[in-house]
């Protein structure tokens, strides 16, 4: 790996394990119109595209079934109560960026959360480890366009060339082609390893740690 000197880490199935928040917040929106619950793992396949799209998928008949809009507020009020309870970093995560932190990297958050909920999560969990965090907001379109990153690196003083971006996903995989950075996908996230590998992933890691060694290959 060529030599970098800032880090932009997706939020929600690679630094934060959110699911189990997610897929309550899912169930809970559900059962307010009486529809069928979801399981763990279709919440799992569904996220990656931000609030709307997760709802798109979970709710039978989509956007255009009666119901939808409010089964997606009934999710978005629920979930900004209760979307700390369950949510925790990844085992390493704290270690990994303490270590990227002593060593001079710039680090950021790029996600397609809202952007309060993005930066209220990494405050609470990450303290002041990232220097900027940045999620869905308007006019700033949401992952795979780059919006989010360019406006991370504009805010980091960063250039292209010397970012890595980390995530877990295939929308994480088109995010980082489309704004000409190197990935690096994690397998212990909501993706599999194969699933990521048919997205075109190239590099992958299955714990946190490991990440630093393959800087170290610098």
């Amino acid at each position: 790996m060529k030599r970098y000197d800032t880090i932009l880490f997706d939020l929600d199935g690679t630094i934060l394990d959110t699911l189990r928040d997610l897929h309550a917040s899912v169930n809970f929106a559900l059962r307010r119109q009486n529809k069928p619950e979801r399981s763990l793992d279709e919440v799992r396949a569904f996220v990656g595209n931000g609030v709307r799209m997760l709802m798109v998928r979970a709710f039978p008949g989509g956007s255009e079934a009666p119901g939808f809009e409010e089964a997606l507020q009934d999710f978005r009020g629920h979930y900004a109560v209760h979307c700390r309870e369950l949510t925790r970093p990844y085992a390493q995560i704290p270690e990994l960026l303490n270590e990227l932190r002593s060593r001079g990297f710039r680090m950021a958050v790029v996600s397609n959360k809202t952007d309060a909920e993005v930066k209220s999560l990494c405050r609470e969990f990450f303290g002041g480890m990232f220097q900027t965090a940045i999620g869905e907001r308007e006019g700033v379109r949401r992952k795979p366009a780059p919006d989010t990153v360019f406006q991370a690196l504009k805010e980091l003083g960063a250039e292209a060339g010397s970012t890595l971006y980390v995530g877990d996903s295939d929308i994480d995989l088109a995010t980082a082609r489309n704004a000409m950075l190197d990935c690096v996908s994690v397998t212990w996230g909501f993706r599999s390893a194969e699933q990521l590998r048919q997205a075109g992933a190239k590099t992958l890691i299955d714990a946190p740690l490991q990440l630093l060694e393959l800087l170290e290959e610098n």
